[in-house]
């Protein structure tokens, strides 16, 4: 996986003091946020867009194969316990998590791209799926339609690739897997907006990877 190339191209053993010492980084640290910032509330907006509007049901034969099952707060649980780990383990490398940060931003993005060109209406025995974080800066409604691709496989992969602790690496690596069977169970998400989360995230990740590469910050 070309996240070991980024893992032996990063110095991660310089802390914020000394990497904030290069101004190049400091700058692209600071426009890293804004961008973030920015992206952040354009989505949590363009979501409230994507709910109104009509879209279409898939035909898919693996959610036809069993009933949903309400899998909420184990979904929750595994997504924010990974989060949170991962942002402690790159709390201070400065550089990949500044690298995590951009390739969250491409990644919706992308994911922008994806649901204005493919209007989809959920699986017909959704279980709803209600994400306390993105309801905190919605308008109170109740989202069903932020379908292709799926935010949480994708965010998890993201964390996989992004992180240089082997034993925390290949846990976010199950989880992510265990989100997207879960995800599926719940009928929250057609089979195709979790398998072709990885991919999003893995082409967010090498172009931030590369532009950082390019700009000589790595």
């Amino acid at each position: 996986m070309s996240n070991e190339i980024t893992q032996t191209n990063i110095d991660n053993r310089s802390g914020w003091k000394n990497t904030l010492s290069d101004n190049t980084f400091k700058n692209e640290l600071i426009v890293t946020i804004i961008i973030l910032i920015i992206t952040l509330f354009l989505f949590t907006r363009f979501l409230n867009f994507v709910q109104s509007r009509q879209g279409v049901v898939l035909p898919d034969p693996i959610l036809n194969l069993f009933r949903p099952i309400n899998l909420t707060w184990i979904i929750f649980g595994l997504i924010y316990a990974s989060i949170i780990t991962a942002i402690l383990s790159l709390a201070n490398k400065p550089k990949l998590l500044v690298i995590a940060f951009q390739t969250y931003s491409l990644m919706l993005i992308f994911r922008f791209l994806a649901m204005y060109s493919i209007p989809l209406d959920p699986p017909m025995h959704m279980i709803v799926l209600k994400d306390p974080f993105v309801e905190l800066f919605s308008n109170g409604s109740i989202l069903t339609k932020d379908l292709f691709f799926s935010g949480h496989t994708a965010t998890l992969f993201l964390l996989f690739l992004v992180v240089d602790n082997k034993i925390l690496k290949y846990t976010l690596l199950v989880f992510t897997i265990i989100v997207g069977v879960f995800l599926l169970i719940q009928h929250v998400h057609y089979t195709v907006d979790v398998i072709s989360a990885p991919f999003f995230s893995y082409a967010s990740y090498r172009i931030a990877f590369l532009l950082n590469k390019k700009l000589h910050i790595i």
